[in-house]
C-alpha cells in the first residue's frame, strides 16, 4: 500500500539517514544518485533510438 508522506516522515527518514551516513556523506550519496540517474536516462535514451533505427531498417 503506498500512500503520501507527511512532514513527519520526511524528517524521520531525514535524521536516520543524518545518523547512519553522517552530514558529511549525505551530499556525495546525492550527487552519485543524481549522476547515477542521469546515466539511466541517457542510457534508456539511446536504447530507444536503437530500436528505431532497427524498426526503420526493418520496414525499408
Amino acid at each position: 500500500m503506498i500512500r503520501n508522506f507527511g512532514l513527519t516522515e520526511i524528517l524521520l527518514v531525514l535524521l536516520v539517514l543524518v545518523l547512519l551516513f553522517g552530514a558529511r556523506r549525505i551530499p556525495d550519496l546525492a550527487r552519485s544518485l543524481g549522476r547515477s540517474l542521469s546515466e539511466f536516462k541517457k542510457g534508456r535514451r539511446e536504447g530507444a533510438e536503437d530500436d528505431d533505427e532497427d524498426e526503420q531498417s526493418k520496414s525499408a
